[in-house]
């Protein structure tokens, strides 16, 4: 009779940590469908994302005074000092040459290049 109480205890012990790890497979599985799903949702919004619109550089060495005023923070004057500072070897010495304000070069900076026309700024390429 022991044998019986203890052999029916020890299957309904056993049938009880195979539910519990069945249960806990099932919540892994769970898991890791939401987060594939989650992963293919974030791809997914990351494609329908436009891309970002192309921007018209402006050239600080050769753009007119209107092309100037055209980027964000340059008025008048700020376009007349850019012009009379000219030719600039980089868009950078619109700052440190204290032509533009730092606010208002950050607002530019990823509009505006300094193109090279004249070869007094070219590297010598035989040195």
């Amino acid at each position: 009779m022991k044998h019986r109480l203890f052999r029916a205890a020890l299957i309904a012990l056993a049938l009880c940590l195979s539910a519990s790890l069945s249960l806990a497979d099932e919540t892994q599985v769970q898991k890791a469908k939401q987060a594939n799903a989650a992963a293919k949702a974030k791809a997914a919004a990351k494609k329908k994302k436009p891309p970002a619109p192309q921007v018209e550089l402006v050239d600080i060495n050769s753009a007119s005074k209107d092309e100037l005023k055209k980027l964000p923070g340059i008025g008048d004057a700020d376009a007349d000092k850019i012009i009379a500072g000219r030719p600039y070897l980089t868009k950078a010495h619109l700052q440190t040459h204290n032509i533009v304000s730092p606010g208002v070069y950050q607002a530019i900076q990823q509009r505006v290049v300094a193109r090279q026309k004249d070869a007094k700024f070219a590297k010598d390429s035989k040195k």
